[in-house]
């Protein structure tokens, strides 16, 4: 009776030891099953973000290269009609609140920004930007420009240099910024670009939240594909022009 109570408590003892032995495998399995899917995930965001970068390269040199010609005739028209530099700068933030130098051709006059403050109460309730449907600081080419995102050209370099990408949330002032809460600052984690999905779905008539959501849902789901379909998609939304002024 003695040796079949050893032999139970040695059989119990296996079984244990048998038990624990699989349950730390299959542990050490999850484990690595998890480590494997972040390595992928890892390496799917890096391999995104260098072919992202390649497109931003390629695309934005090779379109400043071709458009250099009607990029000087338009400076020089933008210079005949009104007085003051071709260009405009702004400084605008950029990925985790970097603030970097945003250029566009002038489309108003050369006292815009001195007047803007007198414009305030006829301004848009879009949120936190400012937006004026007729502003009349805007001259004849820049009306132009603007309804077709001609003045929007110029930012070609700030991809070429690595600000900006071709896609990717519109960067914003830093006055705008300031009274971003923090469900709005999910769009300074991802690096501002041309076009976006609201730029491609409304533009300017697309209410300020509205716009956070569009480039939320563009951050999650992020992928060269999509990339792809929304620089086609802003053709035809330039041509119409809805939601430009």
């Amino acid at each position: 009776m003695v040796n079949n109570m050893k032999n139970r408590d040695l059989m119990i003892e296996k079984q244990a030891i048998n038990y624990f032995q699989s349950y730390s495998y299959q542990t050490k399995i999850k484990q690595v099953r998890s480590k494997g899917r972040m390595i992928l995930w890892v390496l799917s965001i890096k391999s995104y973000s260098m072919i992202k970068r390649s497109m931003d390269l390629i695309i934005s040199l090779l379109l400043l290269l071709m458009l250099f010609p009607f990029l000087l005739i338009l400076a020089l028209m933008i210079g005949a009609e009104s007085p003051g530099d071709f260009l405009f700068s702004q400084t605008r933030i950029g990925l985790n609140g970097k603030p970097f130098r945003f250029w566009k051709f002038r489309s108003m006059r050369f006292d815009a920004e001195q007047t803007k403050s007198q414009l305030a109460e006829k301004a848009l309730s879009n949120g936190v930007r400012f937006k004026l449907k007729k502003d009349p600081r805007i001259t004849r080419i820049g009306a132009v420009i603007r309804k077709l995102s001609i003045d929007e050209l110029p930012q070609l370099w700030n991809v070429l240099i690595g600000d900006m990408s071709l896609v990717g949330p519109r960067p914003a002032l830093p006055s705008e910024v300031s009274e971003y809460n923090r469900a709005d600052k999910q769009r300074l984690s991802v690096v501002p670009g041309i076009t976006c999905i609201w730029q491609v779905s409304g533009r300017s008539d697309i209410p300020f939240k509205q716009q956070v959501v569009l480039d939320i849902q563009y951050k999650l789901s992020q992928s060269v594909l999509q990339d792809i379909k929304l620089l086609l998609l802003t053709i035809p939304a330039v041509v119409l022009g809805k939601g430009a002024y």
